[in-house]
């Protein structure tokens, strides 16, 4: 675990602009009858005209058969996360998870949204709420005295407290100069366990919550799903731990 300098958390807050501007527009595109490989065109293009490096572009994460093909993670409906771009055109009552990356200056960030697409059914608007919230309820534990088990249980008690299941398995992560750092970022915990959270330190957040029960499968493209087939929808932020508390360093403006 390797804990950031001031001037390297205003790198990554620079990067973190970066990128929330680029999720903003894909979030416009990501409408009825765009693919989401043209979305994955968008996100490559908008990232390199800003002088940035796709860092999902070639990765290959610990586990994986081989290295991620596209710049987007697009995944429709029951899948969780890592949805590769495909033909599949978007659809009235969908909704995309889009998870995106780059690397500004060396440093990595990493943030995801879910969308939409036109008008979404009651329990999907519900979904995409509970998960956002469950969000800023773990990033409002980011702070000095506090552990990485206070930012899950908060997760935890708000998907719960609204019927919902946070996805088993997926977790956050640390995240600087490599897209995946120590410590690893449970969306569920105990208060006052963990490791406790330092000055400096630097993690994405990310919660993933199910309509259903939880559980999740491997994909054939090594994306992940609920094996009910559920709604799923993830939020994610790049934040640093300071002394005056928890900085966002992907918010949109």
């Amino acid at each position: 675990m390797e804990l950031k300098t001031p001037e390297q958390i205003e790198i990554m807050a620079e990067g973190g602009r970066r990128l929330a501007g680029v999720l903003a527009q894909l979030r416009e595109e990501a409408r009825p009858g765009v693919s989401t490989r043209t979305l994955d065109r968008i996100a490559h293009d908008l990232i390199v005209k800003g002088g940035d490096t796709p860092n999902f572009l070639n990765y290959r994460p610990a586990g994986a058969k081989k290295a991620y093909p596209y710049t987007l993670c697009a995944s429709v409906n029951h899948v969780v996360v890592h949805g590769q771009p495909s033909d599949y055109v978007l659809k009235e009552g969908d909704i995309v998870k889009l998870d995106l990356g780059l690397r500004h200056q060396g440093l990595n960030l990493d943030s995801a949204i879910t969308v939409g697409v036109g008008s979404i059914s009651r329990t999907a608007q519900q979904l995409l709420s509970v998960t956002e919230e469950a969000l800023y309820a773990g990033i409002a534990e980011a702070e000095l005295g506090k552990t990485l088990g206070d930012i899950g249980w908060a997760i935890e008690r708000l998907v719960r407290k609204n019927k919902f299941s946070v996805a088993e398995g997926l977790t956050g992560h640390g995240i600087g100069r490599a897209l995946h750092e120590e410590p690893t970022v449970f969306n569920f915990g105990e208060r006052r366990t963990g490791l406790p959270l330092r000055e400096g330190l630097v993690i994405a957040i990310e919660p993933m919550v199910a309509v259903g029960r939880g559980d999740i499968m491997q994909l054939p493209d090594e994306s992940y799903g609920t094996v009910d087939g559920s709604l799923a929808a993830q939020f994610e932020h790049t934040v640093a731990i300071t002394a005056s508390g928890p900085r966002i360093l992907t918010k949109m403006v």
